[in-house]
């Protein structure tokens, strides 16, 4: 892999110093997608809000709580709860 200039190596370094911020964001579109999907959508959007749930540290369990419940407004409530923190 070729070496990344000093500029590229900045980018790099603030999108992961972000990358909180940039999750927090995403799980809050797809909770309103979540609102607005059906079937085979919402499964795959379920999965990506698992993803994206795991990458900010929340437990397992609770990410397969309200995963299994289908509920966006659960998965609402968290995220308020994750802005709060941030």
């Amino acid at each position: 892999m070729a070496q990344l200039t000093r500029h590229q190596q900045s980018i790099v370094k603030r999108y992961y110093d972000n990358l909180d911020t940039v999750l927090l964001q995403r799980v809050g579109e797809q909770v309103t997608d979540l609102y607005l999907a059906e079937g085979k959508k919402r499964a795959k959007l379920w999965e990506s809000v698992a993803g994206s749930l795991e990458k900010l540290g929340v437990p397992k369990s609770r990410i397969e709580h309200i995963r299994s419940s289908d509920d966006a407004r659960q998965l609402a409530t968290l995220l308020q709860e994750l802005l709060a923190k941030d």
